[in-house]
C-alpha cells in the first residue's frame, strides 16, 4: 500500500484513506444534497449547470457521460438534448448519491443507464463520448490527472470534456467569501442537514483545489486541447473546457 498523503480539505490523510472519508461525507448529506445546494449558492448552482448543458454543445443523438454526476442535475438535462436517439450515462462513486439521481431521472421519466464507478477507472471504451462532464467532483478525487486521463480516454475525437468546479474567487471579494464559507456553510449543514462537518470540508476542499490557470494546466499536460475557461461570480465558479484532437 502506498504511503503517500493527500489532502481531505485542510488535513493529510494517506491517499488509500481519501475515497473512504468522502464516501462518508456525501453519504451523510445525501438527502438532503439538493436543497443545501439551491440553499447555499442562493440558487446560483442552477444558472451555472444552465451555462455548461449551453457550451457543451450537445445535441441530438450524441452520447455524453456525467462523471460524478450525484442526483442527476446534468443528467437529467443532457438527457432532455440527445432525445430517444443519444444516451446519457450517469456515474458517481457513491451509492446514496447515486441511488438519488437514479430515482430522480426514473421520476422525470428517464430510464438512463447508470453505473456505480471510480472516475480514476471508469469501465467505457474508449472513443466513445461525445462529451463528458465533471460537475463539483473533480475536487474530492485523489488523483485528478489520472481521472482527467480517464476522461480523455472515453472521449471521441473531436469530443470535449466539461469540468465545472469551486475555484479561486476575485481577490476582494475573498473576505466576505470567506466569512460565508467557514461561518455561514457549517451552521447551515448543521441546521439543514444536520451535518456541519460535511459542509466544512466544502469550504476547506475549494481552498485545496487548482486554481483556474492551474487546473488549465493539469488538463493541457494530461493531453486535452484548446482548454479556456470561463469565471463565474467572480471566480467562485469556474467552467473549464477541452478537446481531444
Amino acid at each position: 500500500m502506498s504511503d503517500n498523503k493527500t489532502h481531505f480539505g485542510f488535513q493529510s490523510v494517506p491517499e488509500a484513506e481519501k475515497s473512504k472519508h468522502v464516501e462518508k461525507v456525501f453519504s451523510s448529506v445525501a438527502n438532503r444534497y439538493d436543497i443545501m445546494n439551491d440553499l447555499m449558492s442562493l440558487g446560483l448552482h442552477r444558472l451555472w449547470k444552465t451555462f455548461t448543458i449551453q457550451i457543451s454543445g450537445v445535441g441530438p443523438g450524441d452520447r455524453v457521460l456525467d462523471v460524478a454526476g450525484g442526483t442527476a442535475d446534468l443528467s437529467l438535462a443532457f438527457s432532455r438534448k440527445v432525445g430517444s436517439s443519444g444516451q446519457v450515462w450517469l456515474t458517481d462513486i457513491n451509492h446514496a448519491m447515486l441511488a438519488r439521481g437514479r430515482d430522480r431521472l426514473i421520476d422525470n421519466g428517464f430510464n438512463g443507464p447508470v453505473a456505480q464507478c471510480d472516475a480514476e477507472k471508469l469501465p467505457f471504451p474508449s472513443n466513445w463520448f461525445d462529451c463528458v462532464t465533471v460537475a463539483f467532483g473533480l475536487r474530492n478525487m485523489t488523483h485528478k490527472d489520472q481521472a482527467l486521463a480517464e476522461m480523455l480516454r472515453v472521449l471521441r475525437p473531436g469530443g470535449r470534456l466539461l469540468v465545472l468546479e469551486f475555484s479561486k474567487v476575485w481577490g476582494p471579494l475573498a473576505p466576505a467569501y470567506d466569512f460565508y464559507s467557514f461561518k455561514i456553510l457549517p451552521w447551515m449543514g448543521q441546521r439543514v442537514a444536520n451535518d456541519a462537518d460535511s459542509y466544512r470540508y466544502l469550504a476547506e476542499s475549494i481552498r485545496m483545489h487548482p486554481s483556474q490557470d492551474e487546473l488549465k494546466q493539469l488538463m493541457e499536460q494530461v493531453g486535452l486541447k484548446r482548454v479556456d475557461y470561463f469565471n463565474m461570480t467572480g471566480g467562485v465558479v469556474c467552467l473549464h473546457r477541452g478537446y481531444k484532437m
